[in-house]
C-alpha cells in the first residue's frame, strides 16, 4: 500500500502557474505509475496527465494538453503537476493517484484503474 498527499494548491489568477506535488511513501513506488485527476463541484471526476513509472511516458487531457506537464522524481518519492497559463475552468479539486503495475512504459487515464488517491488539493483560478 501507498500513501499519498498532495500539496501546493491555492488562488492563482487567470494566466498564471501553479506547481502541484503528490508525495508518497510505500516500497514499492518506483513500480505505481501515476496520475491526476481534478473535479469541479457538479463534475464527474476528469482526467489530467499520466506518467508511467519509467518515467518515460506521459498522457495528457485533451483540456489540459500544452498547458500542464507531469514529472516524477522516484527517488523522491514525489509527482508534480505543473501548471501553466490556468484558466477559471481549471479550478477544481486536484487528486494524485497510484496504479501499482508491471508495466514500466504503461499510462492510464481511467478513475477505476488506480489503486490509491489522496486527499486532494484546492485550486482556484480567478478571472
Amino acid at each position: 500500500q501507498v500513501q499519498l498527499v498532495e500539496s501546493g494548491g491555492g488562488l492563482v489568477q487567470a494566466g498564471g502557474s501553479l506547481r502541484l506535488s503528490c508525495a508518497g511513501s510505500g516500497r514499492t513506488w518506483s513500480s505505481y505509475a501515476m496520475g491526476w485527476f481534478r473535479q469541479a463541484p457538479g463534475k464527474e471526476r476528469e482526467f489530467v496527465a499520466s506518467i508511467s513509472w519509467s518515467g518515460g511516458n506521459t498522457d495528457y487531457g485533451d483540456s489540459v494538453k500544452g498547458r500542464f506537464t507531469i514529472s516524477r522524481d522516484n527517488a523522491k518519492n514525489t509527482v508534480y503537476l505543473q501548471m501553466n497559463s490556468l484558466k477559471p475552468e481549471d479550478t477544481a479539486v486536484y487528486y494524485c493517484a497510484a496504479h501499482f503495475t508491471a508495466q514500466a512504459a504503461g499510462v492510464f487515464a481511467l478513475r477505476y484503474d488506480y489503486d490509491y488517491w489522496g486527499q486532494g488539493t484546492q485550486v482556484t483560478v480567478s478571472s
